[in-house]
């Protein structure tokens, strides 16, 4: 059975992929006439705008801490920045790939960015819970039962 702080952490996670997907889906369609490769700016720029959002819904409703917007935030963009090289190095081929082996030709960025959230789902969870907003008072709690067991 999942504890309560993971069904919260998957139910704000799973607006948040929406909402990213969202912005995608958004800058992709309003790109795609004026630049040749639009998803490649699209993802990040997408990337930045729903981590903002998906910052505020992870700091209020699943890890609930208090203060620290400004360095929580850096902290996500750091465990989101990974996500973001995942993207960047992953969606031209898939993009490719899904060209060339479906007939869904406009179709295939959109695809493969669902392809690619899917890969960052957990690496966000395990970065979210151990550093973005883990507090100073545990780091310093473990760090000592480190100590402990040395």
């Amino acid at each position: 059975m999942l504890s309560r702080h993971k069904l919260q952490y998957l139910i704000v996670g799973g607006v948040n992929t929406l909402f990213g997907y969202g912005c995608f889906a958004i800058l992709q369609w309003g790109l795609t006439d004026h630049l040749a490769y639009a998803y490649l700016l699209a993802s990040p720029l997408a990337s930045l705008i729903s981590i903002t959002f998906s910052f505020l819904g992870y700091k209020h409703f699943v890890f609930k801490t208090k203060g620290n917007y400004l360095r929580e935030w850096v902290r996500c963009l750091v465990v989101y920045s990974g996500n973001i090289a995942i993207g960047l190095l992953c969606l031209p081929p898939l993009v490719v790939g899904l060209t060339r082996l479906t007939s869904v030709q406009k179709g295939a960025p959109y695809l493969a960015q669902g392809m690619v959230l899917i890969l960052g789902v957990g690496w966000s969870y395990v970065g979210h819970s151990r550093y973005s907003f883990r507090s100073r008072e545990s780091s310093q709690r473990e760090a000592a039962s480190q100590k402990v067991k040395s």
